[in-house]
């Protein structure tokens, strides 16, 4: 029984649900998770999807800085929402995937590709907007002389999204393989 052309793609997108759950998981339910750590020590502050160390857990809020309490940044809090659907999109990715794999259809593997861009692309938003408010945030706080430094889960984003991307491609390629049993000549 051959391999199904998919296995890749299916693999690189179970990979990249692990790291969007892993963020989405964030600081204040997993402290070790973080976009952003703030201050030293005991005292130190960790910013993550639904809130940060301390707070209660919520689509939105506000920094600890004053100067970071603006309309526009506590949107774009809310906007860290994706790192969950797009981690939802590559598990639905990923069943897909394993549709197409176990079944040896090629339309679980065209589903797969779909999702997987589409998880691709909200994976991509979500840096961004990552990149740029954690951004404002660390240079804010270090303007007011406390220590700050991006975390880990910036990082277990973009590790999603270079999974997500070559995923999709690994997936499209996919499509193209053999699918079905081969006949014996006999």
């Amino acid at each position: 029984m051959p391999a199904s052309p998919a296995i890749p793609g299916l693999f690189l997108c179970f990979a990249a649900t692990v790291l969007l759950v892993f963020v989405s998981v964030s600081s204040p339910t997993w402290e070790a998770i973080s976009f952003l750590n703030v201050g030293v020590g005991s005292t130190q502050i960790h910013y993550g999807v639904f809130g940060f160390t301390g707070s209660t857990h919520s689509i939105g809020y506000l920094f600890s800085n004053d100067r970071l309490n603006s309309t526009v940044l506590h949107n774009l809090t809310k906007t860290l929402i994706l790192h969950p659907i797009a981690g939802g999109l590559a598990g639905i990715a990923f069943l897909f995937g394993l549709c197409g794999t176990t079944a040896r259809t090629r339309v679980g593997t065209v589903f797969m590709a779909l999702v997987a861009g589409l998880a691709t692309l909200a994976t991509f938003v979500a840096w961004v907007i990552d990149m740029i408010l954690f951004g404002i945030a660390r240079q804010r706080f270090r303007e007011a002389g406390q220590p700050a430094q991006y975390g880990n889960a910036n990082w277990l984003t973009l590790g999603a999204l270079i999974a997500l991307l070559l995923g999709f491609c690994a997936s499209a390629c996919g499509v193209f393989g053999r699918y079905g049993k081969r006949r014996n000549a006999y």
